[in-house]
């Protein structure tokens, strides 16, 4: 299967996404399922894995029901309060629907920069397992050091690096990110999706090579095994339709063998998440 392993549904309100502003009006109206479902076709995918943008368990619940109606969405990445002393209850829950594949929280909106090293959050992630859950690392850049510490803790925990950590690639900065994403890459329990790049970008003056530095070190770091295509959709429409933000990895990985080019648009995100 081919496969979209990032994209998100909401209806719109400004109150639950109030980081939707002014500048991003594009974004302020509902994105559903029915929306998706022809970009997914003309770009030959098989499903998606559909990531929480809100941080309740309602949102959770939300994007299951919308999971168990369209067959396309082969996965879901929800929210639990992982700090929670409940933690285990609302896993045992939430996990009774087999498209639960993992949890996300908005790391990179917590004013402490090493809340994922919090005891509370760290039993949260500990039991994961138990339910066969992966988790989706949210980081900025100045996260990545203190991820190495929580991904070496967890060495049989599947975690996967959203948006290749976020560099600022509107400025064309590439360090400390560069180096502290290839220390992180060392753990083979970690995957990275090549998505959210267009949105790091200057969001109307970009073209191929404005990315080539960014996955140059993401493939030299983690491989053809361990990367996964992800669009970011509708997030990625700030930057650019559906199908320029798909060609920018499909462009790249024209000149890998074909192996590779079955892996990463597909194989390694089913693997990823068991599906």
């Amino acid at each position: 299967m081919k496969i979209d392993s990032h994209q998100h549904f909401w209806k719109f309100n400004t109150t639950e996404f109030g980081w939707i502003d002014q500048s991003m009006k594009i974004l302020q109206r509902d994105f559903l399922p029915s929306d998706l479902e022809d970009e997914l076709k003309k770009e030959g995918f098989d499903g998606t894995i559909a990531v929480q943008a809100r941080q309740s368990l309602e949102e959770t619940k939300w994007l299951l029901q919308l999971a168990d109606q369209h067959p396309f969405i082969k996965g879901v990445v929800g929210w639990v309060d992982l700090c929670s002393p409940d933690i285990d209850l609302q896993l045992a829950e939430l996990s009774s629907d087999k498209k639960l594949v993992g949890v996300r929280h908005v790391i990179h909106d917590e004013a402490d920069d090493q809340f994922m090293l919090r005891d509370d959050f760290r039993n949260g992630i500990r039991c994961l397992a138990k339910y066969g859950l992966t988790y989706d690392l949210l980081l900025f850049p100045k996260h990545l050091k203190y991820a190495s510490i929580l991904v070496a803790e967890f060495p049989d925990q599947p975690f996967v690096i959203d948006h290749i950590s976020k560099p600022l690639i509107s400025q064309g900065t590439m360090d400390p990110w560069k180096t502290d994403i290839k220390l992180l890459a060392r753990y083979p329990n970690l995957y990275c999706k090549l998505s959210g790049m267009v949105t790091e970008a200057a969001w109307n003056n970009w073209n191929q090579q404005t990315f080539e530095p960014y996955l140059d070190t993401v493939f030299e770091a983690f491989g053809p095994d361990r990367l996964m295509i992800g669009s970011d959709w509708p997030v990625c429409l700030l930057g650019g339709s559906y199908s320029a933000v798909i060609a920018i990895v499909r462009k790249y990985i024209e000149k890998l063998d074909p192996e590779a080019q079955k892996k990463i648009p597909g194989e390694n995100c089913c693997e990823f998440y068991n599906l």
